[in-house]
């Protein structure tokens, strides 16, 4: 049996990680076998390349050199642990993804969104999530919250502004895949209408015929 692939997308100090745990919680309730990660990072390469990326301290680096180092965080963790832990039945449930990408390095960083995009699907090999949960609220006051800013959160105010639209219209042209929620609902609410989701998509997968070859 296949396994299930969720992704937490939207802007920064939405509460996507709190939702990963509340959802990671409910699978483990349920005795789902699953596997939480997380982009830039999950992996050793995606570990340094995470520090580079996001450290104030590797100054002013090239928004194109940027987007070539989300592209290889996520190539290495499609290849060492997504891919395999789909291949083996599992629900992967991972805190950013390809969406990020092209909102913050393709529209935020005002790159070619188009290019942008290929390549980063280009690095995933095309593997797209089964449902994209997007956590969305205005950045202004989100980006506000935090106190102690990395490279991309410091990156401007407009920045974050256009990479909140970019997901949104990502969102509109699959409106099947995602699951669009006000981040500023009470994280009891959003994660109710997570699992929900969840789990319909769970019963689909383990009501799907088997295929036997012949």
């Amino acid at each position: 049996m296949s396994g299930l692939f969720v992704v937490f997308e939207g802007g920064d100090s939405v509460g996507k990680s709190t939702q990963v745990r509340m959802l990671t919680r409910h699978l483990a309730e349920r005795g789902v076998e699953h596997l939480v990660t997380r982009q830039p990072g999950g992996t050793e390469l995606g570990a340094e390349l995470r520090r580079l990326i996001l450290d104030p301290a590797s100054g002013d680096v090239d928004h194109r050199a940027e987007a070539l180092m989300y592209a290889a965080d996520k190539a290495q963790h499609v290849h060492q642990l997504i891919r395999p832990a789909l291949a083996s039945g599992m629900v992967v449930v991972s805190d950013r993804y390809v969406d990020s990408m092209i909102a913050y390095q393709g529209a935020g960083r005002a790159l070619d969104v188009a290019e942008v995009s290929q390549i980063a699907w280009w690095a995933v090999d095309h593997l797209r999530p089964d449902l994209t949960v997007l956590l969305d609220t205005d950045p202004a006051a989100a980006v506000a919250t935090i106190e102690r800013k990395d490279r991309l959160e410091a990156a401007g105010l407009e920045l974050h502004r256009r990479a909140r639209h970019h997901f949104l219209d990502l969102a509109a042209e699959r409106p099947a895949q995602y699951l669009v929620l006000d981040a500023r609902d009470t994280r009891e609410r959003i994660a109710a209408a997570v699992a929900e989701a969840v789990d319909r998509l769970l019963r689909t997968r383990e009501n799907r015929p088997t295929q036997v070859g012949g």
